[in-house]
């Protein structure tokens, strides 16, 4: 069965370098490149097994990949801060290791996508209680500890204790950052920050 993969990635270079790679690896496989989320949109979006989609792209349409969850593999130009649980492929590493990284995601895309019924725990991945959340959309909404306090009826040491808590379970330390993680994790929205 012939799989369709389609690059969503405005720099012509890499798009061409991924497709290469994948072409080589997955040689049964229709690799389609596409320069805007538009041109993709004007195709048959649904049809595609994988997206690789460039980390701009990805927070422009979250609500579009996130919808399409294990299939979205987020490009990243070396950028340090995508998300924990987000699939990422860094297309500044040297081709071996670039390699390396591919089958390593393939190896688990296939778990991934075959084990449906019976999702494999991630338990390096971070899972944040219900009340962390909440805190984490505020900050990222650009509230300061006493307005999160105010807002959530809770004590200002107890915001503190969670933002501490949010900052320990994801490794990220900037409001940017933390932006970024709620944004490709669906918490809130792109257009709301």
């Amino acid at each position: 069965m012939t799989s369709e993969i389609a690059i969503i990635e405005r720099n012509t270079l890499t798009a061409l370098g991924l497709q290469t790679i994948l072409e080589e690896f997955i040689p049964q496989a229709v690799i389609r490149v596409f320069h805007s989320f538009e041109e993709l949109i004007d195709d048959t979006p649904d049809m595609y097994a994988h997206y690789f989609v460039s980390t701009a792209i990805y927070f422009e349409h979250t609500a579009f990949f996130l919808e399409r969850r294990p299939k979205s593999i987020v490009l990243s130009a070396g950028e340090s801060q995508i998300p924990i649980g987000v699939p990422v492929l860094n297309t500044f590493l040297p081709q071996e290791k670039l390699i390396k990284a591919f089958m390593n995601m393939r190896d688990r895309g296939h778990e991934m996508t075959h084990h449906r019924t019976k999702p494999q725990p991630q338990s390096d991945a971070p899972t944040l209680s219900a009340r962390e959340i909440e805190v984490l959309v505020l900050v990222t909404k650009g509230y300061i500890n006493k307005e999160i306090a105010d807002k959530l009826n809770i004590g200002l040491t107890t915001v503190i204790s969670h933002r501490k808590n949010i900052t320990e379970k994801l490794g990220i330390k900037s409001a940017s950052g933390l932006a970024i993680y709620a944004v490709m994790n669906g918490y809130i929205d792109a257009d709301s920050i």
